[in-house]
């Protein structure tokens, strides 16, 4: 019972505090050291606020190609058709409005030996230090017949933006009776329970409107998380709409015919009105020009202060990153960047580097009043590995009545929304 009282105070926390600016101690200086962040996501744009906050004199700026952010989380909520894109846009006027630099710019390259950032533009951008939260970039061409320019037409939707109103517009136009297919990669991947949100959300949508319709999951493993929370809501709630095809029963993905409409694996094939194929993941193509991958697929750092392992003054943190036991989610990004961000702090001005404490909290939408949740806490171990602490967190439990899953759905969106306004103003 302990451990449950425990949860749900992390849940209340995770919810509706302003986490990204708790807990600072501001310093008195006059030092203007130059730290350029690239990725304007929840990592970067938490890294600066942070980074501004403790130490005002800093000189900080804020490179993103995109002129606003559109959010990854929330997004199944625009293709479910519950929430519009407005709804997961967010300008970085707070940003600029507390003093943080945000240039509108495509990094080319880095020089680490004299420090500089070349912009698609020609300009050149000076840094002392370099925080990096690129995201993730795509596998293409590991599924064959998929590629970037077939994702016009068979949408990935792993990015918030137009291919989020692409697959949103498929299914909205889609017969009833119709086939959702929904290919799901193996881990690491961003957001690892993403695909079954996906799914129940858009099972939401079809009940109400298309009710003969199906929606299928070929996944690539045989497992994945929260599983027994997902299978028992989509089987209360939707019956037999949602049909999930692990690894073991031939569920991988091989190949695609686009002009088919129908998606291979080894043995077996489906043919779908829409398709929605979520590639393999790895690392943004920014760090692998950067040299920060050693020809892996993610970036090895210091898991305590998330400094690269392979060029020195420059950190990498959110997706594109190795970090222990962490998934790779928009919470686990701000939460690595707070402590990126101490880390940098101590270096500049000489103090003792803070032991790091990390937190994760991961909500699930099955439907809009039907919401999980797991939550978790890390800590580095003797070895330098990112693990959790056992006993702190946990999964929702199975048990619980249609009151606690409306409760963890209204935390859900309290976090999204308090999470955004605190972040981008």
């Amino acid at each position: 019972m302990a451990i449950q009282i425990n949860r749900r105070k992390l849940l209340k926390l995770a919810a509706f505090a302003p986490l990204p600016l708790m807990g600072l101690t501001q310093i008195n200086s006059k030092t203007k050291a130059k730290i350029v962040i690239v990725g304007g996501g929840f990592g970067g744009a938490t890294c600066a606020r942070y980074l501004k906050k403790m130490a005002p004199e800093l000189l900080v700026t804020l490179i993103e190609k995109e002129e606003q952010i559109v959010t990854c989380p929330f997004s199944n909520t625009v293709i479910s058709g519950h929430n519009d894109i407005s709804y997961i846009s967010h300008s970085f006027e707070g940003l600029k409005k507390d003093g943080i630099t945000v240039l509108r710019g495509l990094v080319i390259s880095v020089e680490p030996k004299t420090k500089t950032i070349k912009l698609h533009d020609g300009s050149i951008v000076p840094f002392d230090r370099l925080v990096l939260s690129p995201g993730i970039d795509f596998k293409w061409g590991h599924i064959e017949g998929y590629n970037e320019q077939t994702s016009e037409k068979i949408p990935h939707a792993w990015r918030g933006g137009s291919q989020t109103i692409l697959l949103r517009k498929q299914i909205e136009a889609m017969d009833d009776g119709g086939t959702v297919l929904i290919s799901v990669p193996r881990n690491p991947f961003r957001c690892p329970p993403g695909p079954y949100e996906r799914a129940s959300l858009v099972a939401s949508y079809l009940m109400k409107y298309k009710p003969k319709s199906k929606i299928i999951l070929f996944d690539d493993k045989d497992k994945f998380s929260k599983q027994k929370l997902f299978t028992d809501a989509w089987k209360n709630i939707y019956g037999e709409m949602i049909e999930w095809v692990p690894f073991s029963e031939k569920g991988s993905t091989t190949h695609i015919d686009v002009s088919g409409m129908t998606l291979h694996s080894e043995f077996a094939s489906q043919r779908a009105d829409v398709i929605n194929i979520i590639p393999p993941h790895m690392a943004s193509n920014l760090v692998h020009t950067i040299g920060l991958t050693e020809n892996a697929d993610w970036c090895e750092v210091n898991q305590s202060t998330f400094e690269s392992k392979i060029i020195s003054n420059i950190y990498i943190l959110g997706d594109s990153t190795i970090a222990g036991e962490m998934p790779k989610s928009g919470f686990s990004a701000a939460s690595q960047a707070k402590c990126c961000a101490h880390a940098i702090i101590a270096e500049i001005f000489d103090l003792p580097q803070p032991e790091p404490s990390f937190i994760n909290t991961c909500y699930s939408l099955i439907s809009t009043n039907y919401g999980i949740s797991v939550v978790a806490v890390y800590r580095v171990d003797q070895s330098g590995i990112i693990k959790s602490i056992k006993g702190a967190g946990g999964l929702s439990p199975r048990d619980e009545d249609l009151e606690f899953r409306k409760l963890e759905a209204d935390y859900a969106r309290a976090w999204y929304k308090n999470f955004t306004q605190e972040l981008y103003g």
